[in-house]
């Protein structure tokens, strides 16, 4: 049975989450941000974000509540917004252990944990999934174009509260790719550097000879 939620923030702070907030001095300050209230939809500023996310966490639980996390990643942009309250991701066949489809089938509550490394950002999304594995143009409709997996099947996630973290202890890190198109265009400045110092010494040396 779904816990009755006075506020968005309460499918994380839940009584026993609140107590201890009391019991350590910080639930006056959390008070403050469930009247403020968490996001429940999909804003312009999350689906900018997610558009340049290659890799997300999909975190499930079973009926009786062991938790899993599992590493989901492609192409930029492959975690897709369909409504301003539905995420969806082709599920690309893999080792076929079926943890999280399993959870799924015994408990539809779900999270959705995005970093940004590069810019020290995160995101957190709860919501509830379900596994669509019938429905050939939604898999094609997902699926990026060009990438080179087997879509299995579709999760489509409903999104029931979402939230932003400081950068506080995010190490910052670079994706390969990019790293090497900066050093590329690095080699590429040098290059044009060193090719401008050779023309304008080109006329004095002439000159000294």
């Amino acid at each position: 049975m779904t816990a009755v939620r006075t506020y968005a923030s309460d499918v994380a702070f839940t009584p026993a989450v609140k107590a201890i907030q009391a019991r350590k001095g910080s639930r006056e300050a959390y008070g403050r941000v469930e009247q403020r209230g968490w996001r429940t939809e999909v804003d312009e500023n999350l689906e900018a974000f997610l558009a340049e996310a290659n890799s997300f966490y999909f975190a499930t639980a079973s009926a009786d509540g062991q938790p899993y996390i599992q590493h989901r990643g492609g192409p930029k942009g492959f975690l897709k917004v369909l409504d301003k309250q539905t995420l969806a991701f082709a599920d690309y066949a893999g080792n076929q252990q079926y943890l999280s489809q399993g959870n799924l089938s015994e408990n539809p509550k779900a999270y959705i944990f995005v970093m940004d490394y590069a810019h020290r950002r995160r995101v957190k999304i709860w919501g509830e999934a379900r596994v669509v594995e019938d429905d050939d143009a939604l898999t094609d409709a997902l699926m990026p174009k060009g990438y080179r997996a087997r879509p299995e099947q579709v999760i489509l996630f409903k999104i029931v509260a979402w939230d932003t973290n400081c950068p506080q202890h995010i190490p910052q890190k670079f994706d390969a790719p990019d790293v090497a198109a900066a050093l590329a265009a690095r080699d590429q400045r040098i290059a044009e550097l060193e090719a401008e110092i050779v023309a304008l010494r080109g006329p004095a040396a002439a000159e000294g000879g």
